[in-house]
């Protein structure tokens, strides 16, 4: 065979002749607790998944579009910019907390939330919520009407739901740091678990 020939059939059977495409991106789209608030750099949940993803042998892309103090009209009002430069595969809204935090009517946090679904998928990307739970504090009637909105959104537009962040460490005053509010840098592998149980098995490989 000549060296033209052999050029040809390998051009042939390139990736790029058969078409394949950019790796999938996966966006988190969140506040303080995914944009790494407080922790060195590389330590937070959203940098652990993207380490895990590589190791496991995912193709996916992870593009970080968190904002500390973020609520769910912030992300409500960015997020077609966020799609539109990034245009995701997923994207992963972990909004609501500093709404509950400042008392903001759950109403509110719940149409800002459908509308980030609705626009996301009107965008090709799936979705999936990652919901918030508040302080006693906060009584106990606006703290269940703020946990049911992210049910109620998942249920409304079947998109899947980890229902708190913070399962499984939340009481534990030591994986917190010293505001009490956002988690340690020793918690951040208990929150990509959390993740992973819900978005693992959706991904594919």
């Amino acid at each position: 065979m000549t060296l033209l020939r052999w050029i040809v059939v390998l051009l042939l059977f390139s990736p790029i002749a058969q078409g394949a495409g950019p790796a999938p991106t996966l966006v988190v789209l969140g506040d303080s607790l995914s944009a790494g608030y407080g922790l060195p750099r590389g330590a937070g949940w959203v940098d652990l998944l993207a380490q895990r993803l590589r190791q496991q042998g995912y193709p996916h892309r992870v593009v970080n579009a968190s904002i500390s103090g973020d609520t769910t009209l912030g992300g409500r009002n960015r997020l077609a910019t966020v799609l539109s430069q990034n245009r995701p595969a997923w994207v992963l809204i972990e909004l609501g907390a500093n709404d509950g935090l400042r008392g903001q009517p759950v109403d509110l946090m719940k149409a800002n939330l459908e509308a980030m679904v609705r626009q996301s998928k009107a965008q090709q990307a799936a979705v999936m919520l990652i919901g918030m739970r508040l302080p006693p504090n906060y009584g106990a009637a606006y703290g269940r009407d703020f946990t049911q909105v992210f049910k109620a959104v998942s249920t409304k537009h079947n998109v899947p739901l980890v229902p708190f962040l913070m399962e499984g460490f939340a009481q534990s005053r030591e994986m917190f740091l010293s505001d009490g509010i956002h988690p340690a840098a020793a918690a951040q592998p208990l929150i990509l678990d959390t993740i992973w149980k819900t978005l693992g098995p959706l991904l594919g490989k």
